[in-house]
């Protein structure tokens, strides 16, 4: 069984910048893609960026692109998201997941860190 836990939720400003956490347990962090979904008040969870195993290959969700990066360290198992140019429109829950093998279905996932960026 796999466990994730998300750290870095906060109150920001617009134009502040964040940096999420995202800690897995298991042996398995490393063959696996990670990624980032994130789910608004009264919307559909939305894709944010995943990243592949080895951390070379990234993608991003046309909301955050140019503004959030997704990054991983395999050796402390947690895969990151940095934030920055914040907007009131990236307040969220944002949902750590580790995706099924070779598919675009998240297998697990972690229980939501709040992120509120104030205009």
């Amino acid at each position: 069984q796999v466990q994730l836990v998300e750290s870095g939720g906060g109150l920001v400003q617009a134009g502040d910048s964040l940096r999420l956490s995202c800690a897995a347990s298991g042996r398995t962090f490393s063959s696996r893609h990670m990624g980032w979904f994130r789910q608004a008040p009264g919307k559909e969870r939305e894709f944010v960026a995943r990243i592949s195993g080895g951390g070379g290959n990234t993608y991003y969700g046309d909301s955050v692109k140019g503004r959030f990066t997704i990054s991983r360290d395999n050796a402390k198992n947690t895969v990151y998201l940095q934030m920055n140019s914040l907007k009131p429109e990236d307040t969220a829950v944002y949902y750590c997941t580790m995706f099924r093998l070779g598919t675009t279905v998240g297998d697990y996932w972690g229980q939501g860190t709040q992120v509120t960026v104030s205009s």
